[in-house]
C-alpha cells in the first residue's frame, strides 16, 4: 500500500498496550478482530484435550495475526498472549466492514492482499500435507519389504499367510508355498564379496517378482531364503511356476571380480525350492511352512538345484 492508504487504513485501527504475560485472547474465543504487531512480541499455545499445552512460533514487529476472524469469525484456535511489554493496532469486524463500505478500492485491496496470505498459507500447508504421504507411503513400504531384493519381507509374508487360513480351511480355496534357497550361496560370497552376494540377491529377487505377477506374493524370508504364496493355487500350478523361477534364475547372467583388476568371472546360479500346498498337505499356516521347509529339505539333501513337492511318506517327523 502506499502512505496515504496506509494513513487511511490506519484511521480504522485502535491501538492496545499489553504488559508482558497479559492475555490477548484465548482458544475457543469467538474471533472478532485482526492484531498488527507494533512492538514487543507475542506468544501463542493451544491446548489439547488431555491438557498438554504446545507452543507455536512466536510474532514481533510487523507480524500480524487472527486476520481470518474478519471473514468467518471463527473461535480462536490458539491463546494469545504479551511475551513482554507490547504495543498491537487492532481492526475489529465491524471496522473492517466500514472500511469496505466507505473506501471500496482500499476494502478490495485489502481483501486481496488477504486472499494471497491465505493462498500461501494452503501452498505451504499442501507441501507439507504432500510430504507428509510421501513420507507415510515409503515408511509404510519400508515396514513390508526388503530393500535388497525388493520383495516383501518375512513379517509381511508370516501374516499373510496366516490371513489366508483365518477362516479355517473347508471354507477357503486351495493354496500353495513355495520355499527357495539358493545353492552354495556362502561361496559366492568367500569368492566375490559380499557386494557381488547382495546383487545376486537383487537380480534373483528382481526375477521372482516379474514371475509370480500381481496375484501371488513373494518375499525374502532372511539370506538367502525366498517365499511364494499362491493363495488362489493347487500344486501343480505351484510346482510349474517354481520349474520357471529355477530355469530363469539358472540364465542370469552375472560376473564377478575375485579381487580387482582380476578378470570377472561367470557365475552360474541354481536353486532349491520345496512346494507344498493346502489343504492337501497342510491345514494350517504353520503346518504349509513346515511341508514347504521339509521339501526344500529334501531338494537340498537330493542333490540341489531341483524342485520338490511335499510328500508325506518321505517327510516323516
Amino acid at each position: 500500500m502506499s502512505k496515504l492508504e496506509l494513513d487511511a487504513v490506519a484511521e480504522f485501527l485502535e491501538p492496545r498496550i499489553y504488559p508482558a504475560t497479559s492475555p490477548i485472547y484465548l482458544q475457543g474465543d469467538a474471533g472478532t478482530e485482526m492484531f498488527i504487531v507494533h512492538t514487543g512480541i507475542i506468544g501463542f499455545f493451544s491446548n489439547s484435550e488431555s491438557y498438554s499445552r504446545t507452543e507455536h512460533k512466536p510474532l514481533g514487529t510487523k507480524g500480524f495475526f487472527g486476520e481470518m476472524s474478519l471473514i468467518n469469525g471463527e473461535r480462536r484456535v490458539t491463546s494469545a498472549y504479551a511475551i513482554e511489554d507490547s504495543k498491537v493496532l487492532v481492526l475489529s469486524g465491524l471496522s473492517f466492514h466500514r472500511m469496505v463500505w466507505d473506501t471500496p478500492m482500499l476494502g478490495v485491496k485489502f481483501l486481496k492482499a488477504m486472499a494471497l496470505l491465505r493462498i500461501e498459507r494452503l501452498a505451504k500447508t499442501s507441501g507439507f500435507l504432500d510430504d507428509m504421504v510421501r513420507w507415510g507411503e515409503k515408511a509404510r513400504r519400508r515396514a513390508v519389504s526388503d530393500d535388497l531384493s525388493g520383495l516383501f519381507n518375512r513379517r509381511f509374508i508370516e501374516e499373510a499367510v496366516s490371513a489366508r487360513f483365518c477362516r479355517g480351511v473347508s471354507n477357503s480355496r486351495s493354496c500353495a508355498l513355495l520355499m527357495i534357497d539358493f545353492d552354495r550361496f556362502r561361496e559366492i560370497n568367500a569368492s566375490y564379496g559380499a557386494i557381488a552376494g547382495d546383487a545376486v540377491i537383487s537380480n534373483v529377487g528382481a526375477t521372482i517378482q516379474r514371475l509370480v505377477g500381481n496375484s501371488n506374493i513373494a518375499a525374502r524370508l532372511s539370506g538367502d531364503e525366498f517365499v511364494v504364496l499362491l493363495p488362489d493355487s493347487g500344486i501343480d500350478d505351484a510346482m510349474e511356476l517354481a520349474r520357471k523361477i529355477q530355469s530363469e534364475t539358472a540364465s542370469l547372467f552375472l560376473e564377478f571380480r575375485t579381487a580387482p583388476g582380476s578378470a570377472s568371472q561367470k557365475v552360474s546360479l541354481t536353486l532349491s525350492i520345496g512346494v507344498a500346498s493346502s489343504p492337501d498337505h497342510a491345514q494350517t499356516c504353520e503346518e504349509l511352512f513346515l511341508a514347504a521347509d521339509r521339501a526344500l529339505y529334501r531338494a537340498k539333501k537330493e542333490g540341489r538345484n531341483r524342485v520338490c513337492k511335499y510328500n508325506p511318506e518321505k517327510h516323516t517327523s
